[in-house]
């Protein structure tokens, strides 16, 4: 395999093992790998080490006041440096045939269209791109004739069972959660949770902003949206099935009654190496999964209750247009505001729920269609707007 590789959040947990895989890759002669550009957010120290060791045309760091820094780590190198905005969004059509798209939130949105308008392959895990951009993305990567392979393991898993000419026979998508720390916690119990214990993931090792997300179940919440406008599914025939042993990452179920599932280990580097390598198969020193040890697999429903952000996250698919878009703005602002110890655990998806009410009332909520893209950039400003002014409501003394 011959890759021209650009990795955006090449510092966070999915762009370091994206390496990682990529190291394995060309020590074994299995690829032939070109870095054209590596892009991080403010890990300078990191990125210049990654960027001494792969050499690529282009490091980036989003950060702007971390630039000198950046350049005077690769100073003699001979490896451009940039900083900013603009410079993310340039280094996604730096000549990459494939893209890592890894920068978390909306910040990822504008760099991974730019990937699509150039025809690359875009390996995504940056869900943001498709809630608030799903159809504009997807029309883009159609036209420009490239491909978005998903790197979540929810929907890699899919895409490897899914034939997409047999679309039309599937019954339901039942995307799996492992149900986060907080699964068997009561209300009570969360009401008082800490930011050090929502991060800490049972199976998963992520960053702060996506274990919270899987804390709140909005990580599933997003991933039914994802699913809809990555297979054409409408939101009815979309489930979640908690799955604490996070063994079977999602399943299919077709009209005749068959179910089918993909299974692994819970290591992000096994829907990464599919996203590489498809349509073939890359050798690696993969976990391999030992279902006898593991002895017993488990699942339940949701607890809707306790979890609201599922049904908000529902809701917003079926309300379509930009509303997507607004509940991912209004709920990285609430996460952020519980990581910086400013509001309780339960507080995030009641922020999330008061900020669609308000914008929705405020008719500032746009439409999809022509200008799609800055209609879903205005509508992500509005409601972030909206949620800091809701915030104070619930601020903790």
């Amino acid at each position: 395999m011959k890759r021209k590789v650009a990795v955006l959040g090449s510092t966070g947990s999915i762009g370091l093992s994206t390496l990682d895989l990529m190291g394995h890759a060309a020590a074994s002669g299995a690829a032939e790998i070109e870095v054209t550009a590596l892009v991080a957010g403010r890990n300078v120290a990191r990125l210049a080490e990654q960027a001494r060791q792969w050499r690529p045309a282009l490091a980036v760091v989003a950060d702007e006041s971390q630039h000198q820094e950046l350049k005077d780590r690769l100073a003699g190198s001979g490896i451009e440096t940039a900083a900013g905005q603009s410079a993310v969004v340039e280094a996604a059509r730096s000549g990459a045939n494939w893209v890592m798209s890894a920068i978390v939130g909306a910040a990822g949105m504008e760099p991974t269209l730019a990937a699509a308008y150039e025809g690359a392959v875009i390996a995504l895990a940056n869900k943001e791109a498709l809630v608030c951009a799903g159809p504009a993305l997807l029309e883009a990567v159609r036209k420009a004739g490239g491909k978005v392979i998903p790197v979540d393991s929810e929907h890699s898993a899919i895409f490897q069972v899914l034939q997409p000419e047999r679309a039309d026979r599937v019954e339901k998508l039942i995307l799996t959660a492992s149900g986060g720390p907080f699964r068997t916690w009561t209300q009570g119990q969360m009401a008082a949770a800490s930011p050090e214990q929502a991060i800490a993931h049972p199976n998963w090792s992520m960053g702060a902003k996506i274990s919270v997300d899987s804390a709140t179940m909005m990580n599933k919440g997003l991933e039914m949206i994802e699913a809809a406008y990555l297979f054409a599914m409408p939101a009815e025939k979309i489930e979640v099935l908690v799955h604490p042993q996070s063994v079977i990452h999602s399943l299919v179920e077709f009209q005749d009654g068959s179910t089918l599932a993909q299974l692994g280990p819970p290591d992000m580097r096994a829907p990464i190496a599919c996203a590489f390598a498809w349509p073939d198969r890359l050798a690696w020193p993969a976990p391999k999964l030992d279902l006898a040890r593991i002895a017993s697999l488990t699942f339940e429903a949701p607890d809707l209750g306790r979890f609201p952000a599922i049904e908000l996250a529902r809701s917003a698919l079926v309300r379509g247009g930009n509303a997507p878009a607004a509940l991912n703005a209004a709920n990285e602002v609430a996460v952020q505001a519980f990581l910086d110890r400013r509001i309780g655990f339960l507080d995030i998806a009641s922020i999330v729920a008061e900020t669609l009410d308000r914008i929705d009332q405020s008719g500032e909520m746009g439409t999809a269609g022509e200008g799609a893209l800055q209609t879903a950039r205005n509508v992500d400003a509005a409601a972030r707007r909206i949620a800091v002014e809701v915030l104070p409501h619930f601020e903790r003394n």
